[in-house]
């Protein structure tokens, strides 16, 4: 006796779109020792980083051991995701970094010795570097040196796809740029032109602009032109936002650290199938689904970028009219990663950054905490997060889907209701009205009658204009049936 075939329908067939990212993020990797890029730089555009085999170096100025520690792992996952090899890793205890070097001239030795013994061709510091500390240890180390924010700057740039995304990214990085251009030798020196420096005549006119004067003055030219190109991208989300507003269709926001799972809470919520990676920084490109709950109210749902400590503020301005959309939304789910050993510094970064951005707008959205990853933290852990955040937290897993439903009913419950409380007689004619009502608004109650569909429900100020003369005629309808 042959077994049944299994069947499989077209749709489990069928790759999501976070498939197709995931694929072709994949499909291209660095290949380490291939680089044939020069020794002696003599250009000072903006040089690809080339992170191949590095050695990470840190210093610890305030709080515990274990948060250095913490630190110093996290930069070596941005090293990973960057697409390099983590070497070793050297930790100096300061009061405060070296203004010439950022760490000590004995540290430097230390240091230097490590990359040698290692074979490292890369050097990167967990903080942002001053232009003299960075030419500093670039001539003292003899590899290339790098910082924490060039490091987060070339993710980005790695993992930017919209049209906005990748010009906010650029325009974060010639902010990065600008005060480290470098020139050399007669580059350097500035040139005399025409009746300059006391009429200087045949023999003293130069070109009148430096290289690195030529420089400085392009990348201010296109930061100019990036600018215009975000002031008119940040004029099509208001617009789209004022439509949703004119609606009444509030929003959430889903914020978090980067990789605490936002973008699985958003696919576990919506199914909305964007690219889940367990990487820094996967999402960057702001995802929006439309979707409903449990009593049948729609409402938006916005997967943001990550945050992360010490995010550099090059980036914080350029994405500042895309983070916008969290401090404009009715609700904020703060995604937290319950696996991490230090959640309540996940929390203190990503409300650092939203103060930052809320402050132009006076107030904050109401916030709920909501602690992802349960499947992958230990119950000691999970305890101690409980009583941390008290009842002001949905403990959910995005993965095997545990908690999802709650978190639904509790959203429902934080969203803002209609204000207007109507009671309607539609006629039948006008049944896009009643689907209208029911998309928008709160039905209470209805019945269908042989004059059309009576309605009692909660709408908005503009939908309740519209429904005026119905309502008008439902009042009508209930004096006549009184009689």
């Amino acid at each position: 006796m042959t077994e049944p075939a299994l069947s499989v329908s077209d749709d489990e067939l069928r790759p999501t779109q976070g498939d197709y990212e995931l694929e072709e993020r994949s499909s291209l990797r660095r290949v380490a020792g291939l680089s044939t890029e020069l020794t002696d730089v003599t250009e000072v555009e903006y040089r690809q980083l080339r992170l191949e085999r590095v050695v990470l170096v840190g210093v610890w100025t305030e709080g515990t051991s274990e948060q250095a520690n913490a630190s110093l792992a996290e930069l070596a996952r941005l090293a990973e995701t960057a697409g390099s090899q983590v070497l070793e890793g050297l930790v100096q205890r300061r009061p405060r970094p070296d203004p010439a070097t950022y760490i000590g001239s004995g540290k430097v030795e230390e240091l230097r010795a490590a990359v040698q013994h290692a074979g490292a061709d890369t050097v990167i510091c967990d903080g942002e570097l001053s232009p003299g500390q960075l030419r500093q240890l670039e001539d003292k180390l003899k590899v290339k040196v790098i910082d924490r924010t060039a490091l987060i700057l070339d993710i980005f740039a790695q993992h930017a796809r919209s049209k906005d995304g990748k010009a906010q990214v650029e325009l974060a990085q010639l902010s990065y740029l600008l005060p480290r251009l470098r020139g050399w030798g007669e580059a350097l020196s500035r040139q005399v032109g025409g009746r300059a420096a006391g009429g200087v005549g045949i023999g003293g006119r130069g070109p009148g602009e430096t290289k690195i004067e030529l420089d400085r003055r392009r990348i201010r030219s296109r930061m100019s032109k990036l600018r215009r190109e975000i002031s008119g991208m940040k004029q099509v989300r208001e617009t789209q936002r004022g439509e949703r507003r004119r609606h009444d269709v509030p929003s959430v926001a889903i914020v978090g650290y980067t990789n605490a799972g936002k973008s699985s809470l958003l696919n576990a919520l919506t199914g909305a199938g964007v690219l889940v990676e367990d990487a820094l920084f996967a999402t960057l490109d702001p995802t929006t689904r439309r979707t409903s709950t449990t009593d049948g109210r729609t409402y938006t749902l916005t997967d943001t970028v990550g945050f992360v400590r010490h995010l550099p503020h090059q980036l914080v301005e350029a994405f500042r009219s895309t983070l916008e959309e969290t401090v404009q939304a009715d609700l904020l789910l703060h995604v937290v990663d319950a696996s991490d050993p230090l959640p309540e510094d996940q929390i203190k970064a990503v409300r650092q950054v939203l103060v930052e951005i809320g402050e132009e707008h006076g107030s904050m959205p109401r916030e709920l905490i909501v602690v992802n990853k349960t499947d992958a933290a230990g119950d000691l852990q999970l305890a101690r997060l409980r009583h941390l955040l008290k009842h002001d937290a949905v403990f959910v897993s995005a993965r095997t889907g545990d908690g999802v439903a709650r978190l639904r009913d509790r959203v429902a419950e934080l969203l803002p209701r209609p204000e207007v409380d109507v009671e309607l007689l539609l006629p039948y004619a006008k049944g896009s009205l009643v689907a209208r009502v029911h998309a928008e608004g709160e039905v209470l109650a209805e019945e269908h009658t042989p004059h059309g569909t009576r309605l009692h429900a909660r709408v908005g100020a503009e939908l309740a204009t519209a429904v005026l003369p119905y309502a008008q005629a439902g009042a009508a309808a209930a004096k006549d049936a009184a009689r």
